[in-house]
């Protein structure tokens, strides 16, 4: 076990001395998602409209949040320890739609663009895996999901 950790705080070290904009980053991520994943699992009632308002009843509201707590705590593990792309993407496109979800519920749309680092950073760590490399490689190799420390070496 300690082995698994001098190895871990290596690699951050690593992540941080070849690019500590991505290691900023990824605590970004990790904190958005696992404060708003440990507000989800505790089924916060201020959030029961962002989810009927697309369509889903209370009781579906109720049993889904702590499904999706659950799902921002990995995203938000995953994120700080072992970025992949899959994730970030889906990270940006939750955080994306949870926030619209605000102006949709009926909350005004300043609280959409308040919430705009919260896609923007899982944005920011994508773009990142793929700096010098095309758009159109960005599109074609989005279905791989390396770590983006092996992308940095």
């Amino acid at each position: 076990m300690k082995q698994k950790i001098r190895k871990f705080k290596k690699e951050i070290q690593d992540v941080f001395q070849k690019n500590p904009l991505e290691l900023i980053a990824r605590i970004g991520v990790f904190g958005t998602f696992l404060g708003h994943g440990i507000v989800a699992i505790g089924v916060n009632p201020k959030w029961i409209p962002l989810l009927t308002s697309v369509g889903f009843s209370v009781d579906q509201a109720i049993f889904l949040m702590p499904i999706i707590g659950a799902m921002d705590i990995i995203i938000a593990v995953t994120t700080l320890i072992y970025p992949m792309r899959g994730i970030l993407v889906w990270a940006v496109i939750w955080a994306f739609l949870t926030a619209l979800s605000r102006p949709i519920s009926g909350e005004p749309f300043v609280d959409f663009v308040e919430r705009a680092a919260n896609w923007c950073l899982p944005l920011t760590l994508l773009l990142m895996s793929y700096q010098s490399q095309t758009t159109r490689s960005f599109l074609r190799l989005i279905k791989k999901t390396a770590p983006i420390k092996e992308r940095l070496s």
